[in-house]
């Protein structure tokens, strides 16, 4: 038997999923290891393969691939402890970075400070070069003001360097020549330049993106590396790839080359794995729902496909590289329940994380955090967490909500019942920013409800917004890992093509493009010898306009004549189902040319049917509080619901690893496929 491996490094746990070549599906949750996530990942294998009942040795030689994502990138960012970088800069230039584009985060907050900038000016230095946008040459790099700057990096002893000349994107020879005098004189340190991340036009998006690589691109490195050791120590001898923001997936070298794309790595995965299902038929149009205990990611999948976008920010700091369309906020199981400034209960951001994790984990934890309530309020079953791994101590839990109980003035139950609505409410306004605000309707959407903690949630939230359809898969706590192993190859590249305005010619067109897919072809090629494909997309704008859209070209037929025409016409029907107008009498102007290139990976197996079962009776009964009031409700083994059977809300269904809370008037129905569907009860 030959084993495909997941793993997804969760701020409280290490999710660990196994694919057999059967399609059967195994997963295993170890406590994550913050300090080093290596430790983490291999003491997820270890739980693995004693769940299936073999050496971690023996694991490994069977495994084919290890898909991996990683939060190392994002935690350095949001903790600012990424490495010493410094920054190269055309003369004059230096502040770019910290002026940004002259906009705040709160424009109306006249007392909101400036954000402190990734690189410190004392460590941005000038150097004198100057290219023209047009790639002109019109100041020849100076050797002399390079070499100083480079001293003055040795002085530093700065861990890595990125190097941001203006118009680079045009013609970068300046980039290479001073990211080669830096290499020679600082061997180890770790180089970047803005055109090998980003070559793209605006200066700041570049110049950011550039600092953010050699920020993590360090550390990221380093945890690759162990990671890589660890295995190879362990007995894998196989590719590792790591899942980067975009949804694809990316060899181990490139990931640390590119390292700003991994900033959103974890919560890709389960973006992927909505993308997954889509395709096995839980609806079409989904609502990614994933709890964990440090946050909760919500993304659409819509018509079976994720939005893709440009531009986000990550700890303060702008990445404009291709990534997944992901909202995020500080709400998960361990999120801490505490007074606010005003007097009233606050929940998150803060969080327990692993370490020392909730009052209940008996870890030295203090302060309540959103798992402590639903233990408190009987959802959970505290001598079967984890599969009996972990008991949880709802005494203590239940001492840290009367502590805050008597801040607030009201009892602990009240305390936690509070704490757990508030949760509810914070995922909701969430998901309002990624549908209500972008004009999409979410009572159109199933939501797909995974990650440990989003079971307990799914329901409640989902009323919030009037849904009326919950999926959650039997194997939620370890999705995001199983979506890993459902994604492909993915190289994305992008020039600025910008000129004197309009649309090129058809044969500049199709150049611009064979330039690409030549380069892209032969990148992915180095990587795995599969069948590789492309998708064509541009950024287009009106000519008055300042901002430009993305625009797919995949149905734009290529190798006919009128090809300009046709791709202008493409951004005409953009423009016009984003915003309800298009100016078809306006120039039209291409920005940026896009290429993904995407390696197809061997697909993965599909488990066989499940026989006929004897739908299956409740096991226990548990004392839970809802609405305010006690009640006893019946206790159900999610793996042992029968395909098809119906089970009536107020019910709760758990596994050693999810819990699912069904509301008064919920109906759930076990697929055969493996997820349970909710349906919610009508307004009024």
């Amino acid at each position: 038997m030959t084993y495909r491996i997941g793993i997804d490094v969760g701020g409280t746990f290490t999710d660990v999923v196994c694919v057999a070549a059967d399609g059967a599906t195994t997963l295993a949750k170890a406590a994550s290891t913050p300090a080093d996530q290596s430790e983490g990942v291999i003491a997820g294998l270890a739980v693995l393969a004693d769940r299936l009942g073999v050496t971690l040795a023996d694991l490994l030689a069977r495994t084919e691939r290890i898909v991996h994502g990683t939060t190392v990138a994002t935690n350095a960012l949001l903790e600012r402890k990424g490495a010493r970088v410094a920054m190269l800069t055309t003369e004059g230039h230096r502040d770019v970075i910290e002026m940004r584009e002259g906009l705040k985060p709160e424009r109306y907050d006249l007392r909101l400070p400036a954000a402190p900038a990734l690189v410190p000016r004392r460590l941005r230095l000038p150097v004198r070069e100057r290219i023209r946008p047009d790639g002109r040459v019109e100041l020849p790099l100076d050797r002399a003001s390079l070499d100083a700057a480079i001293a003055r990096l040795k002085e530093a002893q700065v861990e890595a360097v990125a190097i941001c000349f203006l118009h680079s994107w045009r013609d970068d020879a300046h980039e290479r020549a001073a990211a080669d005098a830096v290499r020679a004189a600082l061997p180890g340190v770790f180089v970047t330049t803005s055109a090998e991340v980003l070559p793209q036009i605006k200066e700041f998006e570049r110049f950011s993106t550039a600092c953010v690589n050699a920020y993590v691109g360090p550390i990221v490195s380093r945890y690759l590396a162990r990671l890589r050791g660890r295995l190879k120590d362990a007995g894998y001898g196989g590719p590792v790839f790591v899942i980067l923001s975009h949804g694809g997936v990316a060899p181990v070298e490139e990931a640390a080359r590119l390292a700003a794309g991994t900033a959103l790595s974890g919560p890709a995965g389960g973006v992927a794995a909505g993308v997954a299902l889509a395709q096995r038929g839980v609806g079409e149009d989904l609502i990614t729902f994933d709890v964990g205990g440090t946050s909760t990611d919500i993304a659409l999948v819509q018509d079976g496909e994720a939005a893709l976008g440009r531009g986000r920010t990550v700890g303060g700091e702008r990445i404009a590289l291709e990534s997944l369309d992901i909202v995020t906020l500080g709400a998960g199981g361990g999120s801490i329940g505490h007074v606010g400034a005003g007097g009233t209960l606050q929940v998150g951001p803060r969080s327990a994380g692993a370490v020392p994790g909730p009052v209940a984990y008996g870890q030295g934890g203090t302060e309540p955090a959103v798992t402590d309530a639903n233990l408190v309020l009987g959802y959970l079953d505290p001598a079967n967490f984890l599969g009996g791994a972990r008991s949880l101590d709802r005494d203590g839990a239940l001492r840290a909500f009367e502590r805050l109980g008597a801040a607030l003035g009201i009892d602990a139950m009240a305390a936690a019942e509070g704490v757990h609505r508030l949760a509810n409410v914070r995922m909701a306004d969430g998901i309002r920013v990624a549908t209500v605000r972008r004009g999409v309707d979410p009572r159109d959407f199933t939501l797909l409800a995974f990650g440990g903690a989003a079971g307990l949630h799914a329901s409640a939230v989902a009323r919030e917004l009037g849904m009326k359809r919950v999926a959650v898969p039997v194997f939620a706590a370890g999705l995001s890992a199983w979506g890993m192993l459902h994604t492909d190859l993915r190289y994305e590249m992008a020039r600025s093509e910008i000129g004197t305005g309009g649309v090129p010619a058809d044969d500049a067109l199709r150049t611009i493009w064979a330039g690409l897919e030549e380069e892209g072809r032969a990148r992915v090629a180095a990587w795995f010898g599969g069948a590789v494909e492309t998708r064509r997309a541009a950024d287009m704008r009106y000519g008055e306009q300042v901002f430009e859209i993305a625009v797919p070209l995949e149905d734009v037929a290529w190798d006919t004549p009128g090809l300009a025409q046709r791709v202008t016409e493409a951004f005409h029907a953009r423009h016009e189902s984003l915003f309800t107008y298009a100016l078809k009498g306006e120039e039209v102007v291409l920005v940026n040319a896009r290429l993904a290139v995407i390696g197809r990976l061997p697909p993965m197996p599909v488990p066989p049917a499940p026989e006929d079962a004897a739908p299956a009776a409740p096991f226990a009964t548990r004392r839970a509080r809802l609405g305010g009031a006690e009640a006893t409700l019946p206790v159900l083994g999610f793996a042992a619901l029968a395909p098809g059977q119906e089970v009536a809300g107020p019910a709760i269904v758990e596994s050693d690893t999810t819990t699912v809370l069904l509301l008064p008037g919920d109906r759930a129905r076990m697929d055969g496929r493996g997820w349970l569907t909710m349906t919610l009860p009508e307004e009024g």
